[in-house]
């Protein structure tokens, strides 16, 4: 079953694709930018199983509005330096959470890469249905996380830590 495209956005940073690829699919480096610059990751609740059926995981500590923002799946797809695919589930259920329910309604994301010699080119795509309205929050969130991204890249501190 094919979902509607919600969103999509890309950035190229001044790193080889090999250093992209790495924040992208270990989990002590998701741990440490996969988050809105204006919030944080939950320490401790970032997985990333990179192989066909294996589970990523993540939690966004969203303390302004008294909430932590929890997702997970699995992946679909992997072609190192070239394309992850994974499921997407939500929850603010830390019970939910846990037990990563993969029968839930979930969201298709496409995360595209490219190498570009001494640059690395990323697009995040994400596909499934949101309420209306809703897709250009999602699309803005994403592009603070890649903002994060980009704060850890350079070797800063983001600044939800």
């Amino acid at each position: 079953m094919s979902q509607p495209l919600l969103y999509s956005v890309e950035r190229e940073f001044p790193v080889r694709v090999s250093t992209l690829w790495s924040a992208w699919t270990k989990a002590e480096e998701l741990e440490n930018w996969y988050h809105p610059t204006n919030f944080a990751a939950v320490k401790g609740a970032t997985v990333s199983a990179l192989y066909l059926g294996g589970i990523w995981a993540c939690g966004v500590d969203v303390q302004p509005h008294n909430f932590v923002a929890f997702f997970y799946g699995k992946y679909i797809k992997i072609e190192e330096f070239t394309v992850i695919e994974h499921t997407m589930h939500y929850t603010e259920s830390k019970l939910d959470f846990d037990a990563k329910d993969l029968t839930t309604p979930s969201h298709l994301v496409v995360i595209n890469f490219e190498d570009r010699g001494e640059n690395s080119w990323v697009k995040f795509s994400q596909f499934g249905d949101l309420p209306a309205g809703e897709e250009k929050r999602a699309q803005a969130g994403m592009e603070s996380y890649l903002d994060s991204l980009a704060l850890y890249l350079k070797g800063g501190q983001t600044p939800g830590e």
